[in-house]
């Protein structure tokens, strides 16, 4: 088979395209023949050697890639039979191997995926999908609600919209550029702004006209995270979630933090994160969230990594074999 490989870490040209040895299902485990390989922010991180929330660097040389979705091939010892043939989509946790034509995990980790998903949108909710329903849940939305969304039309912000208006919220999104802020509206979007004109907060607080936000969902922090804050009323909650941007923005009082712990505590139950995961194909299934999805051929992972870090995606970016 072929694979992404990183030998050594540093720029996204240190990914390499080449043919490895086919991975063998344990005990336990499925093999599954890779449709749709999904690439995250943090494997950006990984490939340049910082660990970032993880507890240590993968060992090198590493296939990345941590979200998969695919038709189950072969199967490892005690693993029931049905899984055979079926389309499945799994989170591999902390063990890399998704950028790849195969990949092996436990079935534990397996959804079989909704007949009216396909297989990239199936990898989009399996990771950024359980990352919005752990958000949400810190929050219940509204026809009172003003929701503000920050990178309204990346892969998260899209969600966050669209759950946000599906709620019967009024939602602003801010999104960087003509285009980007088009597919916010496009998305549910009540207002779409360009959070790169200076003069984007008069005009959300013009077209609130008195009103103030209820909501921020932040994932980018700054400046951006700064003038939101100051569009909420007093009873508002800014939710932060991540900052993209580089610099944490969570000293007023308003400010909560839900990253990825206090998701798994407010989830509860024996198998949070499953929970999540399984929220987060329900809500797709019923077409109440339609991911966005941005695809690269496998061969070109360096290629994708550079888009997204240069942020000139939208949606969630995808490899397919």
């Amino acid at each position: 088979m072929h694979a992404i490989r990183l030998h050594t870490f540093g720029p996204a040209e240190n990914l390499t395209y080449e043919p490895v040895d086919a991975p063998s299902p344990a005990p336990g485990q499925v093999r599954i023949a890779v449709a749709a390989a999904g690439v995250h922010l943090l494997d950006t991180v990984l490939r340049k050697g910082e660990r970032g929330p993880l507890p240590e660097l993968p060992a090198l040389p590493t296939i990345p890639g941590r979200e998969v979705a695919g038709i189950v091939e072969s199967l490892g010892d005690g693993v029931a039979g049905l899984w055979l043939g079926k389309r499945v989509v799994a989170h591999l946790g902390f063990a890399p191997g998704g950028y790849a034509e195969l990949a092996v995990t436990d079935v534990d980790r397996v959804h079989e995926i909704p007949a009216n998903l396909d297989f990239a949108q199936a990898v989009a909710m399996i990771g950024t999908g359980r990352t919005a329903m752990g958000i949400v849940q810190f929050t219940e939305l509204n026809s009172d609600s003003v929701v503000v969304v920050p990178a309204a039309a990346g892969g998260l912000g899209t969600l966050l919209v669209q759950y946000a208006k599906h709620a019967g919220a009024t939602v602003i999104g801010l999104a960087g550029g003509p285009e980007k802020t088009a597919l916010a509206q496009t998305n549910g979007a009540d207002l779409a702004v360009d959070y790169t004109d200076p003069e984007w907060p008069r005009t959300v607080r013009t077209w609130l006209d008195g009103r103030h936000a209820t909501v921020v969902f932040d994932g980018v922090g700054g400046a951006v995270a700064r003038e939101t804050v100051d569009l909420l009323g007093p009873n508002g909650r800014h939710i932060v979630f991540g900052w993209s941007s580089g610099e944490p923005y969570t000293t007023t009082a308003l400010s909560e933090q839900v990253l990825g712990p206090a998701m798994t505590r407010k989830a509860g139950g024996p198998s949070p994160i499953r929970t999540l995961e399984s929220r987060a194909l329900t809500e797709a299934a019923a077409e109440r969230l339609t991911p966005a999805v941005e695809r690269f051929p496998l061969a070109d992972a360096a290629a994708a990594h550079r888009a997204l870090e240069n942020r000139r995606t939208t949606g969630k970016v995808v490899l397919e074999p």
